[in-house]
């Protein structure tokens, strides 16, 4: 759910001041090319915390392999550009290795 939450966050934040925080995650002016970017990966990522947000059922294995994915690639692609929000994701990536696994298992499982 913390993970969702973040994404959501940011996914918003991005849209409203896409300029504020891409000088915050990446260090640099945003330019004015890259504001509809911004706001467009904005909306990726509040739909991707909305989707992944739980619901009255729990949640799905889909839901917690889709964030594990998303923050394990997020945090290698922000360690390769040396941002220190990867650490951010790295820790997302951490906390959600065993329950991905779980879900996984267990969905394995349940489909044989």
């Amino acid at each position: 759910m913390l993970s969702a939450a973040v994404e959501a966050g940011t996914g918003v934040a991005l849209m409203v001041v896409p300029g504020f925080v891409v000088r915050v995650v990446l260090g640099y002016a945003l330019p004015d090319s890259g504001v509809a970017v911004a706001r467009l990966a904005g909306v990726g990522l509040l739909s991707l915390g909305m989707a992944c947000w739980p619901g009255r059922s729990g949640i799905s294995p889909s839901t917690v392999t889709a964030l594990f994915t998303y923050n394990l690639l997020a945090a290698v692609y922000l360690g390769y550009l040396k941002v220190g929000a990867c650490a951010v994701h790295a820790l997302f990536v951490v906390l959600l290795a065993r329950p991905a696994y779980d879900r996984v298992s267990i969905g394995k499982r349940n489909s044989s």
